[in-house]
């Protein structure tokens, strides 16, 4: 079986077969009668699994520009955290093809040994997410001054994995058909029937790839950004029962 590596690449694995039930008699399978009652059948069974997978590259960047200021008024941090998102959300809005919203916005006291309010700090985020990084990355170091990056995370955009997702259910769902065959001829059987199938990988949680970094000090410089690739897989995984002419 042969893997390639580079982005953009898509490849099956059919994993081996999991497990054949024994004779019948002692591992029975049942299926779902028309009134609803479950019936004993004699057919023995196999379960397999077979899996889809694609390596695509990160169109999506999520950038977290914060600011933390420090004093011994509340009112005197909030008043700059305030100021400074302002500043920077003007700066930002209207952006084509840049989708600006804000973070976390916090103002706490800090204590002392004796447990008095010593002095306040604040910090507030606001967010940036395009699939043009150049702009983007321009954009935070314009604003870098006021609100610097503190991280930044790359991702699939839902609309581009849902279509990679698509294809790979059509492929996985021929690789298991495929290897059902095999098995069904391996064994000495004529034909097989779908017990039950499940789906995985699809819609499965995942974690965007996060990085720290610092802005550079001129403004007028951006920093280059790459996104870097994510796999992708979806797998189908299920019970076939197996048939013969003499049943």
């Amino acid at each position: 079986m042969k893997f390639t590596s580079f982005a953009g690449s898509r490849f099956l694995s059919a994993l081996a077969v999991l497990g054949l039930a024994v004779a019948a008699s002692t591992m029975p399978a049942s299926v779902q009668a028309e009134d609803g009652s479950r019936l004993a059948v004699k057919y023995p069974y196999a379960s397999l699994r077979a899996e889809a997978v694609t390596e695509v590259a990160r169109d999506t960047v999520r950038i977290t520009l914060a600011a933390e200021v420090s004093d011994s008024a509340q009112a005197a941090v909030a008043a700059v955290l305030t100021e400074k998102v302002d500043s920077v959300m003007k700066q930002a809005r209207g952006r084509e093809g840049i989708k600006t919203y804000s973070g976390n916005y916090q103002v706490w006291p800090m204590n002392d040994e004796d447990g008095r309010i010593s002095n306040w700090r604040g910090r507030a985020e606001i967010i940036l997410e395009s699939t043009d990084f150049e702009a983007v990355s321009r954009l935070a170091s314009e604003v870098s001054d006021r609100m610097p990056i503190t991280n930044l995370a790359f991702s699939v955009a839902p609309r581009e994995r849902a279509r990679h997702e698509a294809e790979l259910l059509q492929e996985a769902a021929a690789a298991f058909r495929e290897r059902a065959e095999a098995l069904t001829k391996a064994f000495g059987y004529e034909s097989y029937s779908i017990r039950e199938i499940q789906l995985g990988g699809a819609g499965a949680a995942y974690q965007p790839e996060r990085r720290m970094m610092a802005m550079a000090a001129d403004a007028a410089v951006s920093v280059p950004l790459e996104g870097g690739t994510e796999r992708i897989s979806l797998s189908v995984q299920g019970t076939i029962f197996l048939h013969s002419s003499k049943e």
